[in-house]
């Protein structure tokens, strides 16, 4: 999270959010935020508050993202929103909205997570 600037913001009773600078570290060639920047920050927001809903001794592990990338970003920064579809006992479906700061949707990603025992 450090090297891309990733920063939780808010932990609600429904919803993990975070922000993520549109920078030289997450713009593609073409100035434009990269695509696996908006992923990265969907998985780590996903994964990060999936964790947060299982029991002691268990974790979570990412089986499957995908993401619709539906506005460029140049600059500042964007901010994503973790909530969940579905909290079960063996997985996990987020959805991941990433806005920019006009609150325009930029990024739609669903991420599903495995439900695992922890070593």
């Amino acid at each position: 999270m450090e090297p891309l600037g990733i920063v939780f913001t808010e932990i609600g009773h429904d919803h993990l959010r975070g922000t993520m600078p549109v920078d030289g570290r997450t713009r593609q060639p073409y100035g434009l935020l990269h695509g696996g920047a908006s992923v990265l920050l969907a998985e780590t927001l996903g994964s990060s508050a999936g964790g947060l809903c299982v029991p002691e001794g268990k974790g979570v592990v990412g089986i499957e993202i995908n993401a619709n990338h539906v506005r460029g970003v140049r600059e500042g920064l964007v901010t994503g929103t973790a909530r969940p579809l579905h909290i079960g006992s063996s997985t996990q479906v987020w959805d991941i909205r990433i806005e920019d700061e006009a609150g325009r949707l930029v990024c739609v990603s669903r991420l599903t997570l495995a439900v695992v025992g922890r070593r």
